[in-house]
């Protein structure tokens, strides 16, 4: 019988994000050696981007501890924009290392370059590219299950090493069985403008949780729905604002209930309806108005005694 996944035994954001931490520093310690070696610029490339992805890493740790602060006084919304900053961070840093790859990329095609001990650096490439996979399947998990932009970012920056890791390493392979040393600096050019639109995609979705864009329209549906749901005791609804910081939602509406409604009737179905919507959409905090009808009787479905 398979067991019921619950939030309990659901990994922490702060356990995945110690598992990037410590994948990253293997992977720069083991790139930078076979970049010395080989004098391979695409392999330091992948160095300096494993760099960045570390720093972002560390990044994306700190931030979750702080986003998972509670709300206090000065804080009284939550601390869960500390994700945001923490993805244009990262992206910021994604971008300078897309700067310094194109500028080492440069010298080399014009300087020309000579490898050496390419088997090494071609081994190397494969066991950062599995334990790469394996790293950033697991926090795409998590940050889904979690619902972390911070790890979300961290993945993503890992699976692109995927892609960019596996550039440098047919690269790698074209030079060790042709010779033509080129491909070298041409596979790091390819990683410094595959990191830097992903740098660009980063920072966009994180400045929007900074901007308060409202959150996505399949979600919106959903908390129309559990509103609909009730329509049999409430005239409707207007004024629906949303917003997101870091894993918490904010929610806002105007709800018209009957006039001859009495306040612990109006009360009682503001409390279902927060419910329904938290339930829906976890980690939701609902502020709901009510307001009273225009005796508009004739548009209007709910029964109540007016009409009657």
């Amino acid at each position: 019988m398979a067991k019921l996944k619950t939030k309990d035994n659901i990994p922490s954001k702060q356990k995945a994000a110690k598992i990037s931490i410590a994948s990253n520093t293997t992977l720069i310690l083991l790139k930078l050696v076979a970049g010395i070696l080989t004098g391979s610029v695409s392999l330091i490339a992948e160095a300096i981007h494993s760099i960045m992805d570390l720093a972002a890493a560390i990044i994306a740790f700190i931030s979750v501890r702080v986003s998972d602060r509670p709300a206090d006084q000065d804080h009284p919304y939550g601390h869960g924009k500390a994700e945001n900053i923490s993805g244009i961070a990262e992206g910021v840093l994604i971008f300078v290392a897309s700067g310094i790859i194109i500028y080492e990329a440069i010298k080399r095609l014009i300087a020309g370059t000579t490898l050496e001990f390419l088997d090494v650096g071609i081994g190397i490439m494969i066991a950062s590219i599995v334990v790469n996979v394996i790293v950033s399947r697991y926090l795409f998990k998590v940050s889904s299950e979690r619902d972390s932009l911070a790890l979300e970012a961290d993945a993503y920056h890992l699976s692109t090493d995927v892609i960019t890791m596996s550039a440098v390493l047919v690269a790698l392979l074209v030079v060790r069985f042709t010779g033509f040393t080129m491909f070298d600096p041409i596979a790091a050019t390819f990683v410094a403008v595959f990191i830097g639109r992903a740098a660009y995609k980063i920072t966009k979705k994180s400045f929007g949780g900074l901007l308060d864009i409202r959150l996505s329209q399949s979600e919106e549906d959903k908390i129309r729905s559990c509103i609909m749901e009730h329509g049999g005791q409430l005239v409707g609804f207007h004024n629906l604002r949303t917003r997101k910081a870091g894993s918490q939602r904010h929610i806002d509406l105007h709800l018209v209930v009957p006039k001859n409604a009495d306040v612990e009737e109006a009360h009682r179905l503001c409390d279902h309806l927060e419910q329904d919507i938290q339930q829906c959409l976890p980690q939701s905090d609902v502020v709901i108005h009510v307001e009273p009808c225009d005796n508009e009787c004739t548009n209007c479905s709910v029964s109540c005694t007016l009409k009657d």
